[in-house]
């Protein structure tokens, strides 16, 4: 995982998170995708503005709340369209709002990490040309991966977001 990289290594396959397979299940068009070759975004001040103002906007337009104290379940993920969610909510919006704004789906991913305590967290990836960079509703500011006090546990592959790795 050396942080002098600007990309993270992954390993092989894991288990899908269930809120994935949970959002899926609701949101089928969104998960029935053909595998693609991945992708990344070129990395310019043009695109860090863009993923700075959405990280901004989602941050400051979502309510933080918990699962069990919104949906009264321990995980659900979903789209905050009342304003409301925790952190995976914020990520699912964040990736949409930067595919409408043209960055490839291969190139966003859904990531889960530890923080310091050992609770699991989820952010965006960005992986751009320039290294991976983390959309977090816990930071405004957006960063490199090596950058943010998180231990990466799984992500999306660029290839097929129904597949996990670690």
């Amino acid at each position: 995982r050396g942080s002098k990289s600007g990309y993270i290594g992954v390993g092989g396959q894991t288990l899908v998170p269930y809120g994935w397979v949970d959002f899926c299940m609701r949101y089928r068009r969104e998960c029935r995708t053909e595998p693609l070759v991945p992708e990344v975004v070129i990395h310019s001040k043009t695109t860090m503005k863009i993923m700075r103002r959405i990280n901004t906007w989602v941050n400051n337009k979502i309510k933080p709340v918990s699962d069990l104290e919104h949906w009264r379940v321990v995980d659900h993920w979903d789209y905050p369209t009342d304003s409301k969610g925790d952190c995976e909510d914020y990520v699912l919006l964040k990736r949409k709002l930067l595919m409408q704004e043209g960055f490839p789906r291969q190139a966003l991913l859904l990531t889960v990490v530890k923080d310091k305590n050992g609770d699991g967290h989820a952010v965006l990836t960005v992986k751009t040309s320039a290294g991976e960079y983390v959309l977090d509703n816990l930071n405004p500011q957006v960063k490199l991966w090596s950058k943010v006090p998180y231990r990466f546990v799984k992500r999306q592959s660029e290839a097929d977001p129904n597949v996990w790795v670690t």
